[in-house]
């Protein structure tokens, strides 16, 4: 780790401010993943701008017709918990709950869960000169791949790490960012970038852009749920993970959205589940149609087959949970 200048930022401006005048400076939010990047030195900076001493950021609004703002320094924990998220938004507030460890989700931020960067270990390891750092080769083709993708690889495989961007954008959710060009909001299922677009980079936010709020739409209608599958009950990212969203009118599917997470460079909206959902009756036939459908397309690599299954399970069980 080198050493670097922290500095405690009061508002959004004064954030962009320090961070110019320091060129290759970093934000901070809540650290966990910058603290990664630190270690294994994928990040070099001469200054650190704390994000955390920016007051009103760390709230969560509940509009009157239910609608969120969460700001973008809301713990994963505090997420988790809200009675109101809790109550209409349940698959976001059960993957805020999933994510790490209790001690990480009580600093760890919604923000930071977001943009955080990608958990291959060709990545993560200052040795290897992956795509993802600008380099030719994307190790995971013909190595330890069993984390990797199934869909939207290409010429980078990592999967997408966030558990809240699965729920976020399965409800339609916005950022909103601040920049040295102003303002501007972006729906999150146009936010996260495949890597063909550009390998070194999972989203749209701009140098010098500041995630700021996350608005997501009232559920109102909506049944909701977010499952997930790992390795071990405690500390561990996802296998797989799915956040699915029914519109049911007199016991029929009017609206679908399913999202998969830990499976593609982007949190995944499966077309092909929506569609062998919508217009059907809710129960075992649709949720077996719907499982298999989710893996329509899927591109498994040397070792990770076996999500396959996986993602035909999980999103079998998760909609008949919404029956």
């Amino acid at each position: 780790m080198n050493r670097f200048e922290l500095a405690r930022a009061t508002s959004a401006a004064q954030a962009r401010e320090l961070l110019a005048e320091k060129p290759g400076s970093v934000f901070k939010a809540g650290g966990i993943d910058l603290l990664d990047h630190l270690k294994e030195h994928l990040v070099e900076p001469a200054r650190v701008v704390d994000l955390k001493t920016i007051p009103g950021l760390d709230k969560v609004a509940v509009a009157a017709d239910g609608s969120l703002r969460i700001g973008t320094l809301v713990t994963l924990a505090k997420v988790a918990a809200h009675p109101t998220i809790l109550k209409t938004h349940p698959a976001l507030a059960r993957a805020c709950a999933e994510a790490a460890s209790p001690q990480v989700r009580n600093v760890a931020t919604i923000g930071g869960n977001v943009l955080q960067r990608p958990r291959c270990w060709y990545y993560r390891l200052e040795s290897y000169k992956c795509v993802k750092k600008g380099g030719d080769v994307c190790f995971a083709v013909a190595g330890e791949n069993r984390y990797h993708v199934l869909f939207g690889g290409g010429p980078a495989f990592p999967p997408h790490p966030s558990n809240a961007a699965v729920p976020l954008v399965a409800y339609g959710a916005s950022f909103v960012l601040d920049g040295p060009k102003g303002p501007r909001t972006v729906p999150a299922g146009e936010f996260f970038v495949l890597p063909a677009k550009d390998p070194t980079r999972e989203n749209v936010r701009e140098p010098g852009e500041i995630l700021l709020e996350i608005r997501v739409p009232a559920a109102k209608g909506w049944r909701s749920a977010y499952a997930e599958v790992r390795e071990r009950a405690a500390f561990d990212w996802p296998l797989v993970s799915a956040a699915i969203g029914l519109k049911v009118e007199g016991g029929v599917v009017r609206e679908a959205r399913v999202v998969l997470g830990q499976v593609a460079t982007i949190p995944w909206r499966s077309a092909a589940a929506e569609k062998a959902l919508v217009g059907k009756p809710v129960g075992a036939a649709i949720a077996e149609a719907a499982g298999k459908a989710a893996v329509e397309g899927a591109e498994p690599m040397t070792d990770n087959g076996y999500k396959v299954d996986l993602v035909t399970t999980l999103v079998r069980r998760t909609v008949a949970s919404l029956a």
